[in-house]
This record gives C-alpha cells, structure tokens and sequence, in this order.
C-alpha cells in the first residue's frame, strides 16, 4: 500500500513522531492528488512557516510549523464534515490525537471566528479555544501572505485575489467587514517581529565581529 504524498491513508499521531514531519506527510496525504491546488497553497504557507518560527521560542515552532501544514485539511472529503474546514480539519486531528494546541490553532485560523458566526457555527467552534499570541499571529500571517498557488504575495495582494475569486455574498468575503483590521493587524504583527528578530541576530552578529 502506498504512503507516499496523496496515497490517502492517514496514521494518527503519537509523540514518538515528529510533530512537524508528520503533519507535512498527512496534508499531502489528504490533498495532493485530490486538491493539487490547495495542496500547493499548503505547501507555500507551510514553507513559510518553518522560516517564520525561527522568531519563536523554540518549544511554538514546531506548533506553528504544524498546524500551518495542517490548516487546510478540512477541504479533504475524507474530512470534510459540516462543511466549514476550519471546524471540520480541527476535529478530525482531535480524533487522530494530535495536541489540543494544533487542533485549535487550525480551527480558528485566519479569522474563522467572524466566518462562523455569519454561518451559524459560533458555538461549535468554541468547543476549540482560540489561542491569541505571536504563534496563532504567525499562522495568520503565513496564509494570509500566501498566494492560492503557494507563491508570497504581499496581503493587500491577497485580498484583492480573493474578493476576486468569491462573490460578495461569500461569507468568508462578508466576515472582512467585521475582522478585516484584526487580520491586518496580525499581519503587522508578524511582520514586526521577523524585522526585530532578524536586525537583532544581525546587531548580534556585527558585535561579535567587533569584538572577534
């Protein structure tokens, strides 16, 4: 049997797997062969994640780096449950026990909260809590500066393509007028603290070639 990216099959989690690996074979388990597309933004934010935690502490990063692979699972008909794929891919990592932290990192990722109090499933997301802190600010940042296609756009860029790809009445284009600053703001975020982690290894570093 075949389980390599797309076979389909799924091996739940344990901790004596990498958290990280295992959440890279799993998305492409899911969504390769299924959902190339997706399968291609995944891979981009993912890749973009395991650059972005550097700034983190080291325990977050491969919390980050998971659920950012991870993220968009939900759109596998394996897992496809009530059809809101934030929800749906959170529940289905519970059941394949991964850490409650992944879980819900994916199940309120990029504003799901606004998305599904429009569609009537505030409360069943809150069976997740929504984590609020540079890890969750940093999975937002990573698919939200992630073109469709996997390639970095900037967000202003990524808005534009998506109000482009859906109609007004798209819940998840009406949820922008309710959250469109916070995602900004998680952006701004993000960005701030890769601009300060990176001038400050580089202060670090031309001290040390002083003083060398």
């Amino acid at each position: 049997m075949s389980m390599g990216p797309g076979s389909g099959v799924v091996a739940g989690y344990h901790d004596g797997i990498p958290l990280d690996r295992w959440a890279r074979v799993t998305a492409g388990r899911l969504l390769a062969d299924e959902q190339p597309r997706r399968w291609a933004h995944s891979q981009g934010v993912g890749r973009k994640a395991e650059g972005a935690a550097l700034a983190l502490a080291p325990a977050d990063r491969p919390v980050l780096v998971a659920a950012a692979w991870l993220h968009d699972i939900g759109y596998a008909a394996a897992v496809r449950g009530v059809g809101f794929h934030q929800l749906d891919g959170a529940r289905y990592l519970r059941r394949l026990g991964v850490p409650p932290r992944v879980c819900a990192l994916v199940a309120h990722h990029s504003g799901a909260d606004a998305v599904a109090a429009l569609v009537g499933l505030g409360p069943r997301l809150a069976e997740f809590p929504d984590e609020r802190g540079p890890v969750r600010d940093a999975l937002w940042y990573c698919d939200l500066t992630t073109s469709p296609d996997g390639l970095p756009v900037s967000y202003r860029t990524r808005l534009l393509e998506l109000r482009a790809r859906r109609s007004p009445d798209d819940p998840v284009v009406r949820a922008l007028a309710d959250n469109g600053e916070e995602r900004a703001a998680v952006v701004r975020r993000t960005e701030d603290l890769l601009l300060s982690v990176r001038f400050g290894h580089r202060a670090e570093v031309d001290g040390d070639r002083r003083t060398g």
